[in-house]
């Protein structure tokens, strides 16, 4: 029986070890927090750090494992492709070539030294540093860890006297202690994360979303909604597929999945702002599977055990489709009380899964770790799509405490 370890055991993987099963697949899941849901779901547990790639390979060498894949789990990726070039196993691209895209300070770096549209953006590990260098910017300018996801430690900053403090907040969220600044984009329409396919380093699969954020929440720049297919135009999307194809060939990169994230800057230049070698969160290669028909994750579970990946190729995206975080509003914390969903939008819905029950404490939305579930819609036009979106608080309530707010 071939043996997959899946760095991590948040709720995003549990789907990821059930396909996995049904491909006859031992599931070793791994990190430093055995009360993680998705340990439940698996063959095993090991406890170990996800970034600590010497003890994982360690773990991984006693188990004789035939794969390792870090799903939805952005701290592991390095680690996982570590183990793999040690253990020649299957991986989407080299250690050295993994480690440029993980880091967002080496990225962007890469990103310019190769001709690609990128903002202005340099990579610190010292905040004076940062701060004597205040002048090299057009303000306002973005704050982030350079290894964390999720929008954590992401903060926009637009005076001065708010830039240390901004920076304290990603180095907290940071796992090396590094951080960069990057001139802020101001986008036209809306910012795009999807997952992606290569095969042989030649993309498959490819699609672009509409991501939207909540303005009323702690941190507006957590993704609350993605929306597919997506509003950009077709040659801007037909300018970005040639330049992620362009990045794999100069990474060397082969088989396996990845969250892109996108955008078109009101300068007019298409941008390549985010790939890592993963499946995103949010449930994104779920929703897609049912908009698009195509499998990413047993795609990924088959390269990464050495089995040949089928079935993934270019489609069109059916109907319209939604997936919707659901979130607290500002300063919102207290006692979830449950959600009600207004029937008239109940036909639309095609997936709700809570992460937390009655009785939990559920806190501000900070970042994706502080989700409370999500919501896939599919709708027959974009309008009316646009019309439940921007109405929700109206057909969703999610009720804290003793008061409603609305997601």
């Amino acid at each position: 029986m071939k043996k997959l370890m899946i760095l991590g055991g948040s709720r995003y993987i549990i789907p990821v070890i059930e396909e996995a099963h049904k491909l006859g697949v031992y599931v070793i899941t791994c990190d430093y927090l055995p009360r993680n849901i998705a340990h439940r779901y698996s063959d095993e547990y090991c406890y170990a750090s996800v970034i600590d790639k010497e003890t994982v390979l360690e773990v991984a060498n006693s188990k004789n494992i035939d794969g390792i894949i870090s799903f939805a789990c952005d701290p592991g990726v390095v680690t996982a492709a570590f183990v793999a070039q040690e253990m020649n196993l299957a991986f989407q691209g080299s250690y050295e070539s993994v480690c440029i895209l993980q880091d967002k300070g080496l990225f962007r770096q890469y990103l310019i030294n190769n001709g690609f549209n990128s903002p202005y953006a340099q990579r610190y590990t010292s905040i004076d540093d940062a701060i004597n260098d205040v002048e090299k910017y057009k303000w306002p300018i973005i704050v982030k860890p350079t290894d964390s996801a999720g929008s954590k430690g992401v903060s926009k900053v637009e005076k001065r006297e708010e830039l240390r403090h901004a920076i304290e907040i990603a180095i907290q969220k940071s796992h090396n202690n590094a951080f960069i600044i990057e001139e802020f984009l101001t986008f036209k329409g809306c910012h795009s994360s999807t997952d992606v396919f290569t095969v042989d380093g030649e993309v498959k699969f490819i699609t672009f979303s509409d991501q939207l954020f909540d303005s009323n929440a702690d941190n507006p720049y957590t993704p609350a909604q993605i929306i597919w297919p997506s509003s950009m135009d077709k040659q801007d999307q037909d300018y970005l597929v040639k330049e992620i194809q362009r990045l794999m060939k100069l990474l060397d990169m082969k088989t396996g999945i990845y969250n892109i994230e996108t955008c078109v800057g009101n300068d007019g230049k298409p941008y390549i702002m985010e790939v890592s070698p993963r499946g995103g969160g949010c449930k994104i290669a779920e929703i897609q599977k049912m908009a698009y028909g195509i499998d990413l994750i047993e795609a990924e579970i088959r390269n990464a055990i050495g089995m040949s990946v089928e079935k993934v190729c270019q489609t069109e995206c059916n109907d319209y489709w939604c997936e919707m975080v659901i979130h607290t509003e500002k300063d919102q914390s207290g006692i979830f009380k449950g959600i009600d969903i207004n029937e008239k939008i109940s036909k639309n819905i095609m997936l709700r899964e809570l992460s937390v029950k009655g009785g939990d404490m559920v806190y501000p939305f900070t970042g994706a770790n502080m989700a409370l579930g999500d919501i896939f819609f599919r709708f027959d036009t974009r309008e009316e799509l646009n019309y439940v979106m921007r109405n929700i608080s109206e057909f969703i309530k999610i009720k804290v405490e003793n008061s409603e707010c609305v997601v």
